[in-house]
């Protein structure tokens, strides 16, 4: 897993570093990994770095030092660059070397002109520390961007998003490439700043070593998730390798049954036992799939079952009611998703019974999108989705997993997973139902012993869900629930291969100064 900091942690860290290095060391090791990222995108887009147009955009801060100093690089090697002065307070040591490297600066005035005519901009405007809404001259820049076609190259973070949070107030660059440096933040891949990033790319400046161990989230990857899918082993059988009861589904809604219970199958668990509560319902879900067993009955009275999931499709009723809270009552790992949030919600006595709960020692998993959280009596705040998720898994005592574009998983006292995938394509109807099965299953299998160990499976699955979306949609393909669920095993199979999708690159920053091209369209050694 890689940590991602808030931004006050990122300073403090900063400053012990440059405690021990020589003046200028951290700016010039991110100066050479940004200008090695815009060397990449212009051989892409031109097919060398000589006579590119770059266009920097310069505001008071560190990343306006980076971005100009990545420009002297750049011109250097041949670019004509224009950088647009937004700020009288910037970094006259870095604007002096862009200057002798033939660089050249302007007033914000000058810019339409110089942007139309650039192959590539880099927005180093505002970075880590900035907070708010954008000033209007920096606004108005970002905004004629965002109306063309000239690719942005943010710098730290796209100016507009905040660092922490992700959030988004008025005007935000939109980049195809945010270079940052040392380590990540969470709004980098928190919506709805994760939706400006673009590919993200991570330099290293050796700012590892300042950092705490505890981050704020962990980010999870598939070389994480395939550590929470281990094979079955040679003296397993089904029900060592654990069993998922699934209450899902109704007359009304069989679909949610057949999508919960049929990714419930793929997730480790050895069996999958449906509680029949509709005599219909349970007949097509063993049609669908013979190796599911039908049980009735009291469900809780099968001593065999490792986890529960329950909710999807079940219907908010008096009995729906009861059979959620006779599975709080065990002390088996739960997952509550869609009805059973809605009853939640509706009914305090249960959520009084998620506390109990926690209080004991077992695990409760909560599964809601933003509007089921605020049904909850939840807000995402100014705080954001990071902040929101953490104070509701503390105050539930439970696992809380808000969905959305960057989901969140929070055991209680955190610290959080964020995931670097979460594509568009689970937004889709259904999907939510296949989520729950699939954490279900990897909660029996698993058999978490702690609500943090039981986080990390989670995060996992939410990973697995995410990468079976991806799959599902390749080459443009449209995506349903189904056809996530379809695309589960071999999901698992890449997951386990741990083969990432390359959404987050790392590399080492090039000594600066002695920049080259590497011939593989990068900038190095």
């Amino acid at each position: 897993m890689r940590p991602a900091y808030d931004v006050a942690t990122v300073r403090a860290a900063e400053d012990v570093l440059h405690a021990r290095l020589p003046p200028g060391t951290l700016m010039a090791r991110a100066a050479a990994g940004l200008a090695a990222a815009c060397g990449t995108l212009l051989r892409q887009r031109r097919g060398k770095v000589t006579g590119s147009r770059v266009l920097v955009w310069v505001g008071s801060g560190n990343n306006g030092a980076d971005a100009m100093l990545a420009g002297a690089a750049l011109a250097a090697r041949g670019a004509r660059v224009d950088a647009i002065v937004l700020s009288e307070r910037v970094a006259t040591t870095a604007l002096g070397r862009l200057h002798a490297a033939g660089g050249r600066s302007w007033p914000a005035g000058d810019a339409a002109g110089l942007q139309r005519r650039a192959d590539l901009v880099l927005d180093g405007i505002v970075g880590i520390g900035g907070r708010g809404g954008l000033r209007e001259a920096a606004a108005r820049l970002v905004q004629d961007a965002a109306a063309g076609p000239v690719p942005v190259v943010a710098v730290d973070v796209p100016s507009g998003v905040d660092a922490d949070t992700g959030i988004v107030a008025g005007a935000a660059v939109t980049a195809v490439r945010t270079v940052t440096f040392g380590c990540l933040t969470p709004g980098l891949l928190l919506a709805p700043g994760r939706e400006h990033v673009g590919q993200l790319q991570l330099v290293d400046i050796g700012l590892g070593q300042t950092l705490p161990e505890t981050p704020a989230a962990w980010v999870v990857d598939a070389a994480d998730a395939a550590r929470q899918l281990p094979g079955p082993g040679p003296a397993d059988h089904k029900y060592r390798r654990g069993v998922v009861g699934v209450v899902a589904g109704s007359a009304h809604y069989r679909g949610a049954a057949l999508l919960c219970t049929g990714a419930a199958r793929v997730g480790g668990a050895g069996m999958v036992r449906y509680v029949d509560r509709d005599d219909a319902t349970a007949a097509a879900v063993v049609r669908a799939y013979p190796d599911v067993v039908a049980v009735t009955g009291d469900p809780v009275a099968d001593g065999r079952v490792t986890a529960w999931v329950v909710g999807p499709g079940l219907g908010t009723g008096a009995d729906g009611a009861a059979v959620v809270a006779a599975v709080l009552r065990t002390d088996h790992p739960v997952v509550l998703d869609a009805d059973a949030l809605a009853l939640l919600a509706s009914q305090p006595g249960l959520t009084g019974l998620v506390r109990d709960r926690g209080a004991r020692g077992a695990t409760t998993v909560l599964t809601p999108h933003d509007g089921e959280f605020s049904r909850l009596g939840l807000a995402i705040g100014d705080g954001g989705r990071l902040a929101a998720t953490d104070a509701a898994a503390t105050a539930l005592r439970a696992v809380v997993v808000l969905k959305g574009s960057g989901t969140v998983v929070a055991p209680p006292g955190g610290p959080a997973y964020l995931d670097a995938l979460a594509p568009p394509q689970l937004a889709t109807a259904g999907s939510g139902d296949v989520l729950a099965g699939l954490v279900g299953s990897m909660l029996a299998a698993r058999r978490p012993g702690t609500a943090e160990q039981a986080a990390a499976t989670v995060a996992a699955a939410v990973h697995v869900h995410g990468r079976a979306a991806v799959l599902a949609g390749s080459g443009g393909r449209p995506v349903t629930a189904l056809d996530v669920l379809d695309a589960l095993p071999a999901a698992v199979a890449t997951v386990r291969r741990a083969a990432s999708p390359g959404l987050l690159e790392v590399r080492r920053a090039a000594s600066p100064g002695l920049l080259e091209d590497s011939g593989d369209g990068r900038m190095g050694r």
